[in-house]
C-alpha cells in the first residue's frame, strides 16, 4: 500500500455517483424489462473506465470503481454498499419486512444489547425533523422487504466479483494507474438482516465472515487493496436502547472485530484498509459514539490502513484523538477531509488545515487525505466531484507546507 513519502496522497471512501445511462440500464434490469446483458456489462466496463480516468485527471491517487458494479436501484440508493451482498450469499430469501420494521437483535445475551434500525436514539430524539419531508433530514432510501437468511450461508457472487475486478483492473490499464482499491462489506455490517436459520446472531455473524473471506481474498488476489465497509462497529450504538455502557459496547463491537480478523486471516495487512463511520445519513447524528471510545476497537482491526469520518461538524474536532493514541507502527489513516454531508464544497486551505492537523499527529507520510465516506448519492454529482477537486488541491497545500 502507498504511503504519503513524496507527498500527501489522496484517495476517498468509494461510491462515486452513477451515470444516468448506467442507472437507467440498472433499472430496466432490476425491474425485469426487456436488458441485453452483454450490452450492459460493456456499458458498464465501459462507465468504470470512464471514472477511473477521471478520477486520475483531477489527481486522486488511489482511485476505486465507484462501486459501479454493486446493485443500485437509482441515483440516490446509497445503501449499495450493503445490498450489493444480498446478490452474492445463498441461504437468503426476501422476507416481509422492511429495513425499519425488523424487529431488535439480541447480541451477547449475557450483556442483553438489542440493535434496531427503527429504534435508533438519534430517530427517537428529533422524530419531528425525521418526519418532515422537508427538513432534510433523512436515513435514505428504504427497501420494501428485506432478506432473511433461510439455510447455510454460502458465497456465490463469484461472476460478479470477478467482473467487478476486471472492470476496475482495465480502467486502471486504460488510465496508467498503478494501484487502485475496492470496497466490500464486512461481517459485522452484512449480518445485520434477519435470521431464522442460525441459532444465534453471533453464529450467522461467524458464518458471514466465512463466506465473505472468498470476495476478500479475490480483491487481495487481484492486485487490488481491499477496502472493508464496517459502520456497524460505531453505528450500531445509536441502535441499541437504552444506551449501554462503554465498556459493554466495546465488548459487543469486539465480536464483530474478532469475526472480520477470522474472515482476513491469512490476507497481507499492508493490502487492506477498513473503513468506520457512524452511518452517514444526513441527521443530527446527536448519539454518535464519540472516536475516543472505540479508536482502539478500531485498531484491533488487522489492516494496513484505517479510513474515517473526519470532516463533518460532528465529529472534525475529534482529530485531537490522535494526539493521545498511538498508531501502530506501519499503520497508516486516511481521515475524511472533504465531506458528504453538506453541500458547501470546502475550501483547499480549509482542507489543508484539516490534513496537517492529522500529519502533526501521526506523521506526514502516515496520511492519506480521503472523503469523510462515499459521495455518490449524497450529494448531487457536479458537487461530488467539486469536493474531489478541493480534496487534491488541499492535499497540495498542505505538502507544500510541510515542505518548507
Amino acid at each position: 500500500m502507498k504511503a504519503s513519502h513524496g507527498r500527501i496522497l489522496t484517495s476517498h471512501a468509494g461510491s462515486l455517483p452513477r451515470p444516468d445511462d448506467l442507472v437507467e440500464a440498472n433499472r430496466i434490469r432490476e425491474s425485469g424489462g426487456a436488458f441485453d446483458a452483454e450490452r450492459w456489462q460493456q456499458q458498464l466496463r465501459s462507465a468504470v473506465q470512464d471514472v477511473v480516468r477521471r478520477q486520475r485527471d483531477i489527481g486522486i491517487d488511489i482511485p476505486g470503481d465507484g462501486e459501479y458494479g454493486k446493485a443500485m436501484g437509482h441515483r440516490v440508493n446509497y445503501r449499495a454498499w450493503w445490498s450489493y451482498s444480498f446478490q452474492r450469499l445463498g441461504g437468503l430469501e426476501l422476507g416481509r419486512q422492511g429495513l425499519y420494521d425488523m424487529p431488535a437483535h439480541r447480541s451477547q445475551q449475557d450483556l442483553v444489547i438489542l440493535t434496531s434500525f427503527a429504534d435508533r436514539r438519534d430517530r427517537l430524539r428529533f422524530a419531528a425533523a425525521y418526519a418532515d419531508p422537508d427538513s432534510g433530514v433523512s436515513t435514505g432510501p428504504r427497501a420494501a422487504l428485506w432478506p432473511v437468511c433461510v439455510g447455510p450461508l454460502t458465497y456465490t457472487g463469484q461472476a460478479a466479483i470477478a467482473a467487478d475486478i476486471a472492470n476496475v483492473k482495465a480502467g486502471m490499464a486504460a488510465a496508467g494507474v498503478e494501484e487502485g482499491f475496492m470496497t466490500s462489506i464486512a461481517p459485522g455490517s452484512a449480518s445485520r438482516i434477519a435470521n431464522t436459520y442460525y441459532k444465534s446472531d453471533e453464529e450467522f455473524l461467524w458464518a458471514c465472515a466465512d463466506a465473505m473471506r472468498e470476495e476478500y481474498k479475490a480483491i487481495v488476489d487481484a492486485g487490488l487493496i481491499l477496502q472493508l465497509d464496517d459502520p456497524a462497529i460505531a453505528e450500531n450504538w445509536d441502535m441499541v436502547n437504552p444506551e449501554p455502557t462503554v465498556e459493554a459496547y466495546r465488548k459487543f463491537s469486539m465480536v464483530r472485530v474478532d469475526a472480520l480478523n477470522h474472515a482476513i486471516k491469512g490476507l497481507p495487512e499492508d493490502r487492506i484498509r477498513f473503513h468506520l463511520c457512524w452511518g452517514s445519513w444526513h441527521g443530527p447524528h446527536t448519539t454518535d459514539i464519540p472516536m475516543r471510545d472505540i479508536v482502539d476497537v478500531m485498531l484491533a482491526v488487522k489492516s494496513g490502513a484505517y479510513s474515517f469520518e473526519a470532516g463533518n461538524v460532528r465529529h472534525e474536532h475529534e482529530w485531537r484523538v490522535w494526539q493521545d493514541v498511538r498508531l501502530p507502527e506501519g499503520k497508516l489513516i486516511l481521515p475524511g477531509v472533504v465531506s458528504h454531508a453538506t453541500n458547501v464544497v470546502e475550501h483547499p486551505e480549509l482542507v489543508a488545515e484539516r490534513i496537517a492537523r492529522f500529519a502533526s499527529a501521526v506523521g506526514r507520510e502516515r496520511v492519506i487525505a480521503s472523503t469523510d465516506c462515499g459521495l455518490g448519492g449524497r450529494v448531487h454529482p457536479q458537487i461530488a466531484w467539486a469536493k474531489l477537486e478541493s480534496l487534491v488541491e488541499g492535499a497540495r497545500l498542505a505538502t507544500r507546507q510541510f515542505s518548507r
